[in-house]
């Protein structure tokens, strides 16, 4: 996979403390990388050659070329 043409997403937090948590590829899956977002911020991420899933604890809209969800809480 080219890193520069994975998909992104958009998560903005709709409380303090919303982790967004990078999972890798390959046979285990682990995390490997951990953002905490306070109210009103934005993060954006994009899936690579390491990030297959991205876990996101807390209540956010996620925004993806598909269209938006909520998180439910």
């Amino acid at each position: 996979m080219d890193t520069t043409n994975g998909d992104y997403i958009v998560v903005k937090a709709k409380e303090q403390g919303v982790q967004v948590i990078g999972l890798t590829r390959g046979l285990d899956t682990k995390f490997h990388h951990t953002e905490k977002l306070d109210r009103g911020e934005v993060l954006i991420a994009q899936f690579t050659d390491h990030t297959s899933a991205i876990k996101i604890r807390g209540k956010a809209t996620v925004m993806t070329k598909y269209g938006s969800v909520d998180t439910d809480n």
